[in-house]
């Protein structure tokens, strides 16, 4: 895929391991800005069926996923643990306006989410290790063993990070909802571009 050429608007990548709260908290900050215009929170295309406890997406099949991807229906798409995610290509016309897009990304797909776009932030968040557990065990979607393989890749620095904001979230949501809210805000200003 041919790098993206540098837009107007920022591209807000949220990243973490799972059960450390991505989702909750690109939730809080959708309520909070629902009334602007200018921020985009991405719906991606995941081949998963779309659950309550889950990220706001939309779901296919995996042969549908992959006649969209034929189509040219994504700005960038990838695998990870046994599923498809895309984000869909009229994230770039937002950018292209000047407008902020918040998506729920991946560490393994930074690469490929920073080609598909000319300008990205990254937003990683964290967690205690034990609240991470306590989380990942109160979903009830993985076994024991799925789960301590979570918690090992947590622990594990992803190699293609970079410059990062970090935002505990092992607290109130409010706190790192909050701060997430304000993250976002400032990029709107202009003030803050880590690439």
């Amino acid at each position: 895929m041919p790098e993206a050429e540098i837009g107007a608007g920022t591209l807000l990548a949220i990243v973490g391991p799972s059960g450390a709260g991505k989702d909750s908290l690109i939730a809080y900050a959708r309520e909070r800005l629902a009334s602007d215009s200018s921020v985009l929170f991405v719906r991606r295309v995941v081949t998963r069926p779309a659950l309550a406890c889950a990220e706001d997406h939309d779901t296919c099949s995996p042969e549908v996923f992959a006649a969209a991807r034929i189509a040219g229906a994504f700005a960038v798409d990838w695998e990870a643990h046994g599923l498809s995610y895309g984000v869909p290509l009229e994230t770039h016309t937002h950018l292209e306006q000047g407008g902020v897009a918040v998506l729920n990304g991946s560490r393994a797909a930074l690469s490929q989410i920073r080609s598909a776009f000319g300008r990205v932030t990254t937003v990683r968040i964290t967690c205690d290790p034990d609240i991470l557990a306590a989380r990942l065990a109160a979903r009830r979607r993985e076994s024991d063993a799925e789960i301590q393989r979570r918690l090992r890749r947590a622990t594990m620095e992803a190699g293609d990070i970079g410059d990062a904001i970090e935002i505990d979230n092992s607290g109130e949501l409010a706190i790192a909802g909050d701060t997430l809210v304000s993250v976002i805000r400032t990029i709107q200003m202009g003030h803050l571009l880590l690439e």
